[in-house]
Protein backbone atom coordinates (compact mmCIF):
# COMPACT_ATOMS: atom_id res chain seq x y z
CA UNK A 1 0.00 0.00 0.00
CA UNK A 2 2.72 2.74 0.87
CA UNK A 3 4.63 1.29 -2.65
CA UNK A 4 1.31 2.45 -4.51
CA UNK A 5 0.79 5.56 -2.55
CA UNK A 6 4.84 6.74 -3.40
CA UNK A 7 4.23 5.98 -7.15
CA UNK A 8 0.53 7.95 -7.14
CA UNK A 9 2.45 10.99 -5.79
CA UNK A 10 5.29 10.91 -8.06
CA UNK A 11 3.23 10.10 -11.06
CA UNK A 12 1.16 12.98 -10.27
CA UNK A 13 4.03 15.15 -9.46
CA UNK A 14 1.86 16.30 -6.07
CA UNK A 15 4.52 17.89 -5.05
CA UNK A 16 4.45 20.18 -7.33
CA UNK A 17 0.68 20.15 -7.62
CA UNK A 18 0.36 21.50 -4.09
CA UNK A 19 2.65 24.36 -5.43
CA UNK A 20 0.04 25.21 -8.14
CA UNK A 21 -2.55 24.65 -5.52
CA UNK A 22 -1.61 27.22 -3.52
CA UNK A 23 -1.27 29.43 -6.44
CA UNK A 24 -5.01 29.49 -7.40
CA UNK A 25 -5.73 30.11 -3.59
CA UNK A 26 -3.22 33.04 -3.44
CA UNK A 27 -4.95 34.49 -6.15
CA UNK A 28 -8.53 33.50 -4.59
CA UNK A 29 -7.42 35.62 -1.32
CA UNK A 30 -5.83 38.54 -3.63
CA UNK A 31 -8.94 38.97 -5.59
CA UNK A 32 -11.48 41.57 -4.27
CA UNK A 33 -15.44 40.24 -3.97
CA UNK A 34 -17.81 38.24 -2.07
CA UNK A 35 -16.23 35.64 -0.16
CA UNK A 36 -17.01 31.84 -1.08
CA UNK A 37 -18.06 29.18 0.89
CA UNK A 38 -15.44 26.63 2.33
CA UNK A 39 -16.51 23.73 0.40
CA UNK A 40 -16.25 25.47 -2.57
CA UNK A 41 -12.76 26.66 -1.96
CA UNK A 42 -12.16 23.01 -0.85
CA UNK A 43 -13.50 22.12 -4.44
CA UNK A 44 -11.48 24.54 -6.84
CA UNK A 45 -8.29 23.28 -5.00
CA UNK A 46 -9.20 19.39 -5.73
CA UNK A 47 -10.04 20.43 -8.94
CA UNK A 48 -6.25 22.17 -9.82
CA UNK A 49 -4.75 19.46 -7.63
CA UNK A 50 -6.09 16.65 -10.32
CA UNK A 51 -5.49 18.93 -13.08
CA UNK A 52 -1.84 19.68 -12.49
CA UNK A 53 -1.90 15.72 -11.85
CA UNK A 54 -3.25 14.79 -14.74
CA UNK A 55 -1.10 16.97 -16.68
CA UNK A 56 2.03 15.69 -14.61
CA UNK A 57 1.17 12.18 -15.02
CA UNK A 58 1.02 12.49 -19.47
CA UNK A 59 4.27 14.40 -18.93
CA UNK A 60 5.52 11.05 -17.21
CA UNK A 61 4.19 8.98 -19.51
CA UNK A 62 5.00 11.08 -22.77
CA UNK A 63 8.95 11.11 -21.19
CA UNK A 64 9.62 7.97 -20.09
CA UNK A 65 11.71 7.47 -22.63
CA UNK A 66 14.34 10.15 -22.04
CA UNK A 67 13.62 10.25 -18.38
CA UNK A 68 15.41 6.92 -18.60
CA UNK A 69 18.76 9.08 -19.95
CA UNK A 70 18.75 11.55 -16.45
CA UNK A 71 19.47 10.45 -12.65
CA UNK A 72 16.97 12.87 -11.68
CA UNK A 73 14.69 11.38 -13.52
CA UNK A 74 15.24 7.71 -14.32
CA UNK A 75 13.61 6.41 -11.07
CA UNK A 76 10.26 7.66 -12.44
CA UNK A 77 6.90 4.88 -12.92
CA UNK A 78 6.83 5.21 -16.06
CA UNK A 79 10.97 5.39 -16.73
CA UNK A 80 11.96 2.70 -14.10
CA UNK A 81 9.38 0.19 -15.27
CA UNK A 82 6.96 0.43 -12.20
CA UNK A 83 4.15 1.14 -14.76
CA UNK A 84 3.59 -0.68 -18.10
CA UNK A 85 2.88 1.69 -20.89
CA UNK A 86 -0.58 1.21 -22.94
CA UNK A 87 -3.47 3.16 -24.91
CA UNK A 88 -5.39 3.21 -21.44
CA UNK A 89 -3.04 5.52 -19.81
CA UNK A 90 -3.87 8.79 -21.50
CA UNK A 91 -7.49 7.71 -21.49
CA UNK A 92 -7.21 7.78 -17.52
CA UNK A 93 -5.52 10.69 -17.47
CA UNK A 94 -7.51 12.63 -20.26
CA UNK A 95 -10.66 11.06 -17.85
CA UNK A 96 -8.67 13.07 -14.69
CA UNK A 97 -8.56 15.99 -16.37
CA UNK A 98 -12.18 15.95 -17.41
CA UNK A 99 -13.34 15.12 -14.03
CA UNK A 100 -11.22 17.99 -12.85
CA UNK A 101 -12.10 20.54 -15.25
CA UNK A 102 -15.87 19.63 -14.13
CA UNK A 103 -15.31 20.20 -10.61
CA UNK A 104 -13.93 23.23 -11.20
CA UNK A 105 -16.44 24.47 -13.30
CA UNK A 106 -19.61 23.31 -10.62
CA UNK A 107 -17.61 24.81 -7.93
CA UNK A 108 -16.10 28.08 -9.61
CA UNK A 109 -17.72 28.93 -12.92
CA UNK A 110 -16.93 28.18 -16.40
CA UNK A 111 -13.87 30.93 -16.68
CA UNK A 112 -12.46 29.45 -13.35
CA UNK A 113 -12.49 26.31 -15.43
CA UNK A 114 -11.16 27.43 -18.66
CA UNK A 115 -8.13 29.01 -16.49
CA UNK A 116 -8.02 25.43 -15.20
CA UNK A 117 -7.83 23.61 -17.98
CA UNK A 118 -5.61 26.03 -19.87
CA UNK A 119 -3.25 25.55 -17.17
CA UNK A 120 -3.09 22.05 -17.79
CA UNK A 121 -2.82 21.93 -21.44
CA UNK A 122 -0.29 24.51 -21.23
CA UNK A 123 2.00 21.84 -18.98
CA UNK A 124 0.82 18.78 -20.62
CA UNK A 125 0.54 19.66 -24.46
CA UNK A 126 2.48 22.79 -25.21
CA UNK A 127 5.50 22.70 -23.16
CA UNK A 128 5.85 18.66 -23.07
CA UNK A 129 4.63 18.19 -26.64
CA UNK A 130 5.88 21.32 -28.69
CA UNK A 131 8.27 23.29 -26.84
CA UNK A 132 10.58 20.93 -24.69
CA UNK A 133 13.24 19.56 -26.86
CA UNK A 134 12.50 22.33 -29.51
CA UNK A 135 13.70 25.51 -27.79
CA UNK A 136 16.38 26.71 -25.47
CA UNK A 137 12.87 29.08 -23.90
CA UNK A 138 10.60 26.24 -23.96
CA UNK A 139 9.82 26.68 -19.96
CA UNK A 140 9.64 30.46 -20.42
CA UNK A 141 6.19 29.59 -22.16
CA UNK A 142 5.24 26.84 -20.20
CA UNK A 143 5.14 29.28 -17.25
CA UNK A 144 1.73 30.32 -17.87
CA UNK A 145 0.50 26.81 -16.11
CA UNK A 146 1.66 28.54 -12.94
CA UNK A 147 -0.02 31.88 -14.16
CA UNK A 148 -3.56 30.36 -14.75
CA UNK A 149 -4.04 28.63 -11.92
CA UNK A 150 -4.07 31.99 -10.05
CA UNK A 151 -6.46 33.36 -12.88
CA UNK A 152 -8.39 30.27 -11.93
CA UNK A 153 -8.68 31.07 -7.99
CA UNK A 154 -9.32 34.79 -8.37
CA UNK A 155 -12.17 33.77 -11.26
CA UNK A 156 -13.55 31.91 -8.04
CA UNK A 157 -14.54 35.29 -6.79
CA UNK A 158 -15.05 36.95 -9.62
CA UNK A 159 -14.57 36.21 -13.33
CA UNK A 160 -13.75 39.62 -14.82
CA UNK A 161 -10.34 40.63 -14.47
CA UNK A 162 -8.53 42.31 -11.43
CA UNK A 163 -5.42 44.11 -11.70
CA UNK A 164 -4.04 42.37 -8.08
CA UNK A 165 -4.53 38.94 -9.99
CA UNK A 166 -2.88 39.82 -12.75
CA UNK A 167 -0.15 41.44 -11.41
CA UNK A 168 0.75 38.31 -9.01
CA UNK A 169 0.16 35.90 -12.46
CA UNK A 170 2.65 37.60 -14.40
CA UNK A 171 5.14 37.58 -11.33
CA UNK A 172 4.51 33.73 -11.22
CA UNK A 173 5.18 33.71 -15.29
CA UNK A 174 8.19 35.46 -14.94
CA UNK A 175 9.10 33.01 -11.72
CA UNK A 176 8.84 30.05 -13.41
CA UNK A 177 12.03 30.15 -16.13
CA UNK A 178 14.35 31.22 -13.20
CA UNK A 179 13.69 28.34 -10.99
CA UNK A 180 13.83 25.70 -13.67
CA UNK A 181 16.33 27.07 -15.08
CA UNK A 182 19.03 27.29 -12.13
CA UNK A 183 17.34 23.15 -11.76
CA UNK A 184 18.74 22.77 -15.01
CA UNK A 185 22.70 24.15 -14.23
CA UNK A 186 22.77 22.53 -11.56
CA UNK A 187 22.01 18.87 -13.52
CA UNK A 188 23.35 20.44 -16.93
CA UNK A 189 24.51 17.05 -17.36
CA UNK A 190 21.21 15.16 -17.12
CA UNK A 191 19.51 17.57 -19.36
CA UNK A 192 22.39 17.74 -21.81
CA UNK A 193 22.10 13.50 -22.03
CA UNK A 194 18.65 13.65 -22.54
CA UNK A 195 18.68 15.99 -25.13
CA UNK A 196 16.76 18.45 -23.60
CA UNK A 197 18.21 22.08 -24.74
CA UNK A 198 17.49 23.65 -21.28
CA UNK A 199 19.10 27.34 -21.70
CA UNK A 200 21.90 26.46 -19.27
CA UNK A 201 22.95 23.38 -21.37
CA UNK A 202 22.89 25.63 -24.86
CA UNK A 203 24.10 28.87 -23.54
CA UNK A 204 27.28 30.19 -22.34
CA UNK A 205 27.49 31.42 -18.54
CA UNK A 206 26.97 34.58 -18.78
CA UNK A 207 23.95 34.06 -21.11
CA UNK A 208 22.04 31.91 -19.11
CA UNK A 209 22.89 33.55 -15.66
CA UNK A 210 22.16 36.74 -17.24
CA UNK A 211 18.62 35.49 -18.00
CA UNK A 212 18.26 34.37 -14.54
CA UNK A 213 18.87 37.38 -13.27
CA UNK A 214 17.03 39.42 -15.63
CA UNK A 215 13.66 37.61 -14.70
CA UNK A 216 14.39 37.53 -10.67
CA UNK A 217 14.99 41.73 -10.67
CA UNK A 218 11.99 41.75 -12.80
CA UNK A 219 9.46 39.55 -10.73
CA UNK A 220 11.11 41.17 -7.18
CA UNK A 221 10.09 44.29 -8.65
CA UNK A 222 6.78 43.46 -9.90
CA UNK A 223 5.78 41.40 -6.62
CA UNK A 224 5.63 45.04 -5.03
CA UNK A 225 3.15 46.35 -7.60
CA UNK A 226 0.05 44.96 -5.33
CA UNK A 227 1.68 47.14 -2.38
CA UNK A 228 -0.42 50.17 -4.50
CA UNK A 229 -3.27 48.42 -5.09
CA UNK A 230 -4.47 47.56 -1.90
CA UNK A 231 -2.42 44.70 -0.01
CA UNK A 232 -1.16 46.20 2.76
CA UNK A 233 2.30 46.33 4.57
CA UNK A 234 2.28 42.25 5.67
CA UNK A 235 2.36 41.30 2.07
CA UNK A 236 4.98 44.05 1.00
CA UNK A 237 7.24 43.10 4.04
CA UNK A 238 7.01 39.07 2.71
CA UNK A 239 7.05 40.27 -0.68
CA UNK A 240 10.07 41.81 -0.40
CA UNK A 241 11.68 39.51 1.70
CA UNK A 242 11.32 36.71 -0.51
CA UNK A 243 12.09 38.69 -3.26
CA UNK A 244 15.35 40.53 -2.15
CA UNK A 245 16.71 36.95 -1.14
CA UNK A 246 16.02 35.72 -4.80
CA UNK A 247 17.46 38.49 -6.40
CA UNK A 248 20.89 38.10 -4.00
CA UNK A 249 21.17 34.56 -5.00
CA UNK A 250 20.67 34.92 -8.19
CA UNK A 251 23.01 37.66 -8.18
CA UNK A 252 25.70 35.37 -6.74
CA UNK A 253 25.13 33.18 -9.17
CA UNK A 254 25.31 35.68 -12.20
CA UNK A 255 28.95 37.00 -10.45
CA UNK A 256 30.45 33.35 -9.35
CA UNK A 257 28.31 30.70 -11.44
CA UNK A 258 28.83 26.92 -10.06
CA UNK A 259 26.26 24.15 -9.84
CA UNK A 260 26.23 24.87 -6.15
CA UNK A 261 25.37 28.24 -6.38
CA UNK A 262 22.70 27.13 -9.07
CA UNK A 263 20.68 25.03 -6.49
CA UNK A 264 21.24 27.69 -3.57
CA UNK A 265 19.18 30.19 -5.73
CA UNK A 266 16.33 26.85 -7.22
CA UNK A 267 16.30 26.64 -3.44
CA UNK A 268 15.60 30.39 -2.93
CA UNK A 269 13.39 30.63 -5.61
CA UNK A 270 10.92 28.33 -3.85
CA UNK A 271 11.43 30.44 -0.50
CA UNK A 272 10.34 33.57 -2.61
CA UNK A 273 7.05 31.91 -3.66
CA UNK A 274 6.28 30.30 -0.32
CA UNK A 275 6.66 33.90 1.72
CA UNK A 276 4.71 35.68 -1.25
CA UNK A 277 1.77 33.04 -0.68
CA UNK A 278 1.93 33.63 3.11
CA UNK A 279 2.29 37.33 2.91
CA UNK A 280 -1.04 36.92 0.63
CA UNK A 281 -2.90 35.01 3.04
CA UNK A 282 -1.89 36.65 5.75
CA UNK A 283 -2.64 39.80 4.13
CA UNK A 284 -6.24 38.71 3.38
CA UNK A 285 -6.69 37.60 7.18
CA UNK A 286 -5.99 40.97 8.56
CA UNK A 287 -8.13 42.39 5.72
Amino acid sequence: MLAAARIVVTLLKLRIGVAIAASALAGLAAASGEPVSAGRIAALTLAVLGAAGAAAAFNHYYERDSDRLMTRTSGRPFASGQLKPGPAWPVTFSALLGASILLAWASAGTVAALYVFLGAITYGLVYTVWLKRRTAWNIVIGGLAGSFAVLAGAAAIDPQPQWVPGILAVVLFLWTPPHFWSLAAAKADDYAAAGVPMLPVVASEREWTLAILSYTAALAALSLAPIFFGMGWIYGVFAAGGGGWFLWKSWQLHHAPSRKAAMANFLASRVQLLLLVVGIFLSALVG
